[in-house]
């Protein structure tokens, strides 16, 4: 069509598809048109920019010819809704601190902590308990690489 343009738009797995617009489209109709049902799910990125206000047209966007908008598809409804950036409180500490972001370094130096008496204070340790902590190292390993090494 005349004054159509054409946008890249590339999913996590590498696949692209070629959507077909024009530039008085907004975020939330090229949503709609290309993922019918799915329109909370979807986060648009362009340029290291999450599109977050649905209104905004792919014009005011500097959305040109053969551009590339990243999509992300969210598995939980809860987590996809974003706080409006203009209402959202802001974080003083700017640090989250809980129990799970904690967890990892704590085993981490409670085993560091267990080797270094394991290596310094041989005669308190058997042959079993020395096998059992190099298989408790060994799992502990295992989990730490596949939990952030996706």
């Amino acid at each position: 069509c005349s004054g159509c343009i054409t946008v890249r738009l590339k999913f996590l797995n590498d696949t692209e598809e070629v959507a077909v617009v024009r530039p008085e489209d907004t975020v939330g109709g090229l949503k709609s048109k290309f993922f019918p049902g799915q329109e909370s799910q979807m986060k648009f990125i362009y340029r290291g920019q999450l599109l977050q206000d649905q209104g905004r047209t792919l014009r005011s966007l500097h959305i040109t010819d053969n551009c590339v908008i990243h999509c992300h598809r969210s598995r939980n409804l809860a987590a996809s809704t974003l706080p409006d950036p203009g209402t959202a409180t802001s974080n003083t500490s700017g640090l989250s601190l809980s129990m799970r972001n904690l967890l990892v370094p704590t085993a981490m130096v409670v085993l560091a902590v267990i080797w270094y008496f394991r290596i310094n204070y041989r005669q308190l340790f058997s042959t079993p308990a020395t096998v059992s902590l190099i298989g408790v190292s060994i799992l502990f390993t295992f989990l730490v690489f596949g939990m952030y090494g996706q």
